[in-house]
């Protein structure tokens, strides 16, 4: 990680879990970017403390209210976003927000189906939209070639839940609409990569493990994998990553995984 040289970087729902983690690695690299913008639903809220006790230590961390189901505050937050950049574009926006509600074919509804493919699929179209304009104008004020997350990406945090080929763990736990939604976004980011190619935009899914966080730990099942290490290694893959890449779902290690 110590080459991973990025100037601004959006984490949404990094109040918690996975986002946090990547809040705190990214502020404690040694090389820690110009502005770390960390959104979440209520920035004064009880849930944002620790972000808060962040920010009071790191002046380049910006709490960002956004609410990746509704539109007028995604919008909001990239005009905050841009505010806070001046005339610098934005290098890196992970889609990190999510939700996941148990279920099985037989007890799932239509109100959990729509809420999770909302929060799962489309907050992270609408926040991509949103700050497309300023992924653009990173790429375009880079002298890097090629594609990196260094120079403008969108990373989606997926997982393999959503894989097809794979379907993992069906019989630990079905979550029926959290499968469907993370299969609907692996499609989203295949059809950003083909978009956004010709703009210097790089974009990827991540599978980032299963990781030992509110959303992780689901039914009776300990998750084996811990926050920091999975954090670690998606720090370390991010930098990796190229135009040979764009469109393509990863694990946390790097590996490709089947759609």
């Amino acid at each position: 990680m110590a080459g991973f040289n990025v100037r601004s970087v959006l984490v949404t729902g990094a109040n918690r879990g996975l986002g946090l983690e990547l809040v705190k690695q990214f502020l404690e690299k040694s090389n820690p970017p110009e502005w770390v913008f960390a959104t979440c639903r209520d920035p004064e809220g009880e849930r944002a403390q620790q972000l808060k006790n962040l920010a009071s230590r790191h002046p380049n961390l910006a709490i960002v209210a956004l609410e990746a189901t509704d539109p007028a505050s995604i919008k909001a937050a990239a005009t905050r976003v841009e505010e806070h950049l001046k005339s610098s574009g934005l290098n890196l926006l992970i889609n990190n927000a999510g939700i996941v509600r148990l279920s099985t074919l037989e007890s799932e509804t239509p109100e959990d189906m729509s809420l999770v493919y909302a929060t799962n699929v489309t907050g992270p179209l609408l926040v991509s939209q949103a700050f497309l304009p300023l992924l653009k104008k990173a790429a375009q004020g880079s002298p890097q070639p090629g594609l990196s997350c260094s120079k403008a990406a969108i990373v989606n945090m997926s997982s393999e839940c959503g894989s097809i080929a794979n379907l993992i763990a069906l019989e630990l736990v079905q979550v029926v609409s959290y499968r469907c939604s993370k299969a609907a976004l692996n499609m989203l980011t295949k059809c950003q990569s083909l978009g956004y190619e010709g703009d210097g935009i790089l974009s990827i899914a991540v599978h980032p493990g299963w990781v030992q966080t509110d959303m992780g730990s689901t039914g009776s099942h300990q998750a084996p994998l811990t926050v920091d290490v999975s954090v670690q290694g998606i720090l370390n893959v991010l930098p990796t990553l190229s135009k040979k890449d764009n469109g393509t779902f990863v694990n946390w290690e790097g590996k490709v995984l089947p759609w």
